[in-house]
């Protein structure tokens, strides 16, 4: 089998005319980007920065973001009690919720059936706790992404059946599993479906089915964004405000469902949902009981991970949530859901051990599978001339043999930070190809990829504008890159050549990069899609010490005219041209672009810059 690689579109030329002008004259930096202040009305940063006393960049920030003057205050503390909605909104969730209460009265044997990722561990691990917790019999099942695949499969749903369940709740998957549910209908196993993904005109046969995502559903603006952790949590409030009111805790204790929101905070952060409205409310109080260590699994996966800090979202994201992805990517697909849902300290410690072991294993095969990718397109590169410094093709489509499924989507990733194009990732095996695709921003992938499959050119295919993955048969891929490269063409004519760009919210001097500034941005958390972490550039920054740690890190000290520092980290820059350019600076100063961060080390505390990207003034 040969490993092929493919370029769809056409090469990155000059900038577009009418692009607004560089932020700092930079058209083309260390990592090829051009540099753009983030687009804010002026009149209204302003009027942020007045009315609440804050930095005029923190107003913009604010304002870039669409907050208005009155939404401010709900912004920069959310709470529940102003986010949270009726969860009977929902269409089924009355029936669903109704159900479920009369099963646990019954002392019925339920069933959560849920995905591999974060996302579905977390839904999973709430579900578990809470039936737990107000006496219900409830076990979870994850299927194994590589010999069962994502969402429910009558085989599994038979021998839950025959074990006895008669209740199964689908929580992160279902929607459109039509077969699977028909065969568990016909068995006599009820289904309950939780889900958020976009469904189809039909739906499958189930009790209920709970999604915000339905296309009848008449709340999808509103709560259409949520993860499936918080369409669980919903299910959880109304199935408790009946046992409630059934006098179900009457000789009982009634659980504390706010005690769980730190699931819910990092399923929500882990599935790259937007952190606006209702999701920022559930994220920002999560973080504030994931800090308190209260889960034990989590704090074993914190302990064993370093985290000796308060817990945020980066910490959500980059740390926790890789390791609990680890068990469905490498390792055993249930171990994230049993680690998050046990009260055993010590089985907490030993799963969270597994699973930070199997994180390093699915970090190693990621880096040779990188590594492998990244040759492959340089080869082809060089060839081709399709890739230029600083510039890209329109969409980079790469398949090869004997790629670990569980690593492509990050890999796509990667590749997509790296040529600042549209990457798709085929892991080939047995004449099938299963893929995970990256996009940037100007092109839809999802609607391609949703496209081909209903041109019959995909097994199964899905996404949103920025992600999408798909199954093809390895004969079909010559149709499906003509049928891409016809799709992306269609969307960006008229459009001019895609150039890599960098989105900055402001300007600060080293001095000005201070604790107080980061504690106003602190302010403006928890950052994610829809809310992301704002970039600064760091102006006319002059490189006193630079040194590579950790193997493909470039740690510095800046300085200024005015005898201000300020630390500074580039991270896995050796393996890009911003490594080399912050080693090579020649004693100039540099404008560097990055996001600020609190530096704790040896009980003080300090700002560290992390660097994202770097240009000379005058040179770009």
């Amino acid at each position: 089998m040969q490993n092929n690689i493919t370029f769809v579109g056409s090469p990155a030329g000059d900038n577009p005319a009418g692009e607004p002008r560089p932020l700092l004259g930079v058209s083309r930096s260390a990592t090829g980007r051009r540099w753009l202040a983030r687009p804010h009305d002026e009149r209204l940063a302003l009027a942020h920065a007045q009315r609440g006393g804050l930095p005029e960049l923190v107003g913009r920030v604010l304002a870039a973001r669409g907050v208005n003057l009155d939404q401010a205050e709900d912004f920069l503390g959310p709470t529940l009690k102003r986010f949270l909605p009726d969860p009977h909104a929902l269409l089924d969730m009355q029936a669903a919720a109704e159900h479920l209460a009369d099963a646990v009265r019954r002392g019925r044997r339920l069933a959560v059936f849920g995905d591999y990722d974060v996302d579905g561990a977390t839904s999973s691990a709430l579900l578990v706790r809470f039936f737990r917790a107000v006496g219900a019999d409830i076990q979870a099942y994850i299927p194994d992404r590589i010999n069962e695949g994502y969402g429910p499969n009558a085989p599994a749903l038979l021998r839950l059946r025959e074990a006895g369940v008669d209740l199964v709740i689908t929580v992160d998957c279902g929607v459109t599993s039509f077969e699977p549910l028909a065969a568990a209908a016909q068995a006599g196993l009820e289904v309950i479906v939780v889900d958020h993904h976009k469904a189809e005109p039909a739906l499958p046969k189930a009790h209920a089915v709970v999604n915000p995502n339905r296309l009848d559903e008449t709340v999808t603006d509103r709560l259409g964004t949520l993860a499936a952790v918080g369409v669980s949590f919903l299910l959880v409030v109304a199935v408790n405000r009946i046992l409630r009111a059934t006098g179900w805790y009457a000789n009982r204790a009634e659980p504390d469902l706010m005690g769980w929101l730190d699931l819910v905070a990092l399923g929500t952060v882990c599935d790259v949902v937007p952190l606006v409205g209702l999701n920022r409310a559930l994220v920002a109080q999560g973080l504030k009981v994931m800090s308190r260590r209260n889960n034990v699994g989590l704090a074993a996966l914190a302990d064993v991970a370093g985290i000796n800090e308060r817990m945020d979202a980066y910490h959500a994201g980059y740390i926790l949530g890789p390791r609990v992805n680890a068990g469905g990517r490498v390792g055993r697909a249930d171990l994230g859901t049993r680690l998050l849902s046990t009260e055993d300290p010590v089985e907490a410690r030993d799963l969270a051990a597994q699973l930070h072991t199997l994180n390093a294993e699915r970090r190693a095969i990621e880096a040779l599978v990188l590594e492998e990718a990244i040759a492959m397109v340089e080869a082809q590169a060089a060839t081709d001339a399709l890739l230029s410094p600083g510039a890209g093709a329109g969409a980079l489509v790469i398949a090869g043999a004997g790629w670990h499924p569980g690593v492509i989507g990050i890999v796509a990733s990667r590749l997509k930070e790296r040529y600042g194009v549209p990457a798709c990732v085929v892991a080939l095996e047995g004449g099938i190809g299963k893929a995970s695709g990256r996009s940037v921003r100007g092109i839809d992938l999802g609607s391609a990829v949703i496209a081909a499959r209903q041109a019959g050119l995909l097994m199964a295919g899905g996404g949103h504008a920025m992600a999408a993955g798909f199954t093809v048969a390895e004969d079909r891929l010559a149709d499906l890159r003509a049928f891409l490269a016809d799709r992306i063409a269609q969307q960006t004519a008229g459009q001019g050549p895609l150039v890599p760009t960098l989105h900055l919210d402001g300007v600060v001097s080293v001095r000005g990069a201070s604790a107080d500034l980061l504690g106003h941005i602190t302010r403006l958390g928890p950052f994610g899609t829809g809310n992301s972490e704002p970039r600064l550039a760091v102006a006319d920054a002059r490189i006193v010490k630079a040194d590579v740690v950790g193997g493909n890190h470039v740690r510095c000290i800046l300085s200024s005219a005015d005898g201000a520092r300020l630390k500074a980290i580039a991270f896995r820059a050796m393996d890009e041209d911003l490594g080399p350019a912050l080693l090579n600076h020649g004693g100039r100063p540099m404008h560097l672009a990055g996001t600020l961060r609190a530096d704790r080390w040896n009980g003080a505390e300090g700002v560290q810059l992390t660097i994202d990207d770097a240009a000379l003034p005058g040179a770009s």
